[in-house]
């Protein structure tokens, strides 16, 4: 049989031997001497045997043969493999019942008959042909016609196994539509999928709920328990929230700690808040980590189709924006989308270019307000304060561009420079011999959060040949409280140093009385809310004699801020403050007029007060 496979022999030309075989009962044969004979038939059985070799060489080329009827003659150890059958289960089979799925039966038994009967080949193509298991296998299948035009035509059928190109195909795929570690459609995905959601919803006219939904301090998670435990708690963050979700609900994760869902058909109220519901239920329970039960919020944002977008990408702007401002309000945060949100958020986008310009332009300065001696009056230290005044443009607070550069990363350039320029000025002073103390800079706690803030610092103390008692340092308690262990650590080398530190805004954040212990702190700055309402308020005189008292007893000295009247310079003496900040004796000012003062320009505190 396999000395008339010219086209199969063809097709593996590269492999055969390139003499080519000669036939028995050729005119050559006959015209040799009959000693020649076994040499033919030797070489033909040679050739035969090469090419059966070949045939069950190849791992991942099946090939099976047929006769007329479709009748399995041949079955090669890579069609075992591919297949499932045996050579001797598959010998005498119909091709049909082998491998043939039902739907393709009558189309390949037609093709075959065609080729057979009319000499129309059959195309080589790849298919999805039958496992003996019942599974498909994909093959890029090759058929040969041998014996054409004769009553015994034999066919010849060549797959190579495309299963590893199709599974690789598959993960490809799966790869650019799907997250890998939750299996759930990706962004991109998701705005399509949406997308048409709400073209049902525009058709049936439904509305549609978006919930845009950020875990709140992951990256704690993984920075305390690993990348494992994080990828832990997604995974069943994904579970628990698919099991809130009906049939036609979407989900994605967008990002590596935000999911978004969808939830066509809910835009009445109480539709919106069952759902929301539905969404919190997934947090009732604590989270399994690192073999502890955690408690996990979540900052949620939501909007609501048509009322607050009309496309999928504008809906996830939109909800992404009001979780934004969820998160602003503290763990567990939960915000409904308002055009103020948007166009607030695009006021602080324009706010945050302007203020690198400013950075660009030498917009910024310092100011600077005295900090007096509640016995005497006499100018002790100075606090520095930033100003912006935009070129051109009206004066810009710090109450509304200091949460700007945080928002948006400028916090670092900023301070830099507020470090650079205080202690320019520090030592300029110094040079000049003005008396003063030291000059305290504000510290935020994203700036605190920087790596190498306090190396920052240092290198503007050496270059300008500052000690540690020229510059100090102003924290929230807040931030103190929220501080990692390098940040304490970097506070108390400081203060072992003889660097001034000290609470501002003191009496406002979350702390107590107690944990004054564990902070490498030297001063208590009194906040001026407690200052303004004292004097006709019997708990806010009894709080501050509390925080005088106990300050004292820790040792730190103790600043009153914000006094402006007669009545709250009485009391803050009464209770033994130790330094008065305030409208009272003076406004925070340039260099130059804190120059004249210094100097004894300025002929007596309180004159610029009123």
């Amino acid at each position: 049989m396999f000395g008339h496979d010219s086209r199969l022999r063809q097709w593996l030309g590269h492999w055969l031997p390139k003499r080519p075989v000669t036939r028995l009962d050729s005119p050559a044969v006959a015209q040799e001497g009959q000693g020649d004979v076994e040499r033919v038939r030797s070489q033909y059985l040679e050739s035969e045997q090469r090419f059966r070799a070949l045939l069950e060489s190849l791992p991942k080329v099946a090939v099976q043969g047929y006769d007329r009827d479709r009748r399995v003659i041949y079955w090669n150890e890579a069609s075992t493999r591919l297949y499932g059958y045996s050579p001797a289960e598959a010998q005498g089979q119909l091709l049909e019942d082998l491998i043939i799925p039902d739907a393709m039966r009558e189309g390949v038994i037609g093709a075959h008959r065609l080729w057979v009967h009319e000499g129309i080949e059959i195309p080589a193509a790849e298919l999805e042909l039958r496992h003996q298991s019942g599974e498909a296998v994909p093959v890029f299948s090759h058929h040969v016609m041998l014996n054409e035009h004769t009553d015994e035509p034999l066919m010849f059928c060549v797959d190579v196994d495309l299963s590893d190109q199709k599974r690789a195909h598959r993960d490809l795929e799966f790869a650019t539509r799907f997250d890998r570690l939750t299996h759930l459609p990706n962004r991109e995905t998701f705005e399509a999928d949406l997308d048409e959601a709400l073209d049902g919803c525009r058709r049936r006219g439904l509305g549609l709920a978006l919930f845009y939904l950020d875990i709140d301090r992951f990256v704690d998670i993984n920075d305390t328990l690993g990348y494992e435990q994080g990828d832990n708690l997604l995974i069943e963050m994904a579970r628990r929230l698919s099991g809130q979700l009906r049939a036609t609900d979407l989900m994605s994760r967008v990002s590596s700690d935000e999911f978004v869902l969808a939830f066509p058909a809910v835009h009445r109220e109480d539709d919106v808040i069952r759902v929301l519901h539905k969404v919190q239920e997934v947090f009732r329970q604590p989270f399994s980590l690192a073999g502890l039960q955690r408690r996990v919020t979540a900052s949620l944002g939501v909007c609501l189709f048509p009322d607050n977008g009309s496309g999928a990408r504008e809906l996830i702007r939109n909800a992404d924006v009001a979780k934004n401002q969820a998160k602003l309000e503290g763990r567990g945060g939960l915000q409904f989308f308002h055009q103020h949100l948007h166009d607030d958020l695009m006021r602080q986008h324009r706010l945050a270019e302007s203020l690198e310009r400013a950075l660009d332009n030498d917009e910024l300065f310092l100011h600077y307000q005295p900090q007096v001696s509640a016995a005497s009056g006499r100018i002790e230290n100075l606090e520095a304060l930033l100003r912006w005044e935009p070129l051109p443009g009206q004066p810009v607070s710090p109450q509304e561009f200091i949460p700007v550069a945080e928002r948006s990363g400028l916090i670092h350039r900023l301070g830099d420079w507020v470090m650079e320029e205080a202690c320019r000025q520090r030592a300029q002073w110094r040079d000049a011999g003005l008396k003063l103390e030291r000059i305290d800079i504000n510290f935020s706690g994203r700036q605190m959060g920087r790596h190498d803030v306090f190396e920052r610092l240092e290198a503007h103390l050496r270059r300008y040949r500052l000690g540690p008692r020229e510059i100090g340092i102003e924290l929230t308690e807040n931030v103190l409280i929220e501080a990692d262990t390098r940040i304490l650590e970097g506070l108390s080398s400081l203060h072992h140093r003889g660097f001034r530190i000290a609470i501002d805004d003191f009496g406002t954040g979350y702390s107590s009385l107690s944990y004054l212990k564990l902070f490498p702190v030297t001063s208590l700055k009194i906040d001026r809310s407690f200052i303004r309402d004292a004097p006709g308020q019997p708990k806010d005189r009894a709080i501050m004699e509390a925080a005088v008292f106990i300050g004292h007893r820790l040792g730190l000295e103790v600043v009153a801020e914000g006094v402006e009247t007669d009545e709250q310079l009485a009391l803050v003496r009464d209770i033994h403050c130790d330094l008065v900040q305030g409208f009272y004796f003076y406004r925070p000012m340039s260099a130059d007029a804190i120059e004249r003062l210094l100097v004894g320009e300025v002929p007596s505190p309180g004159s610029l007060s009123h």
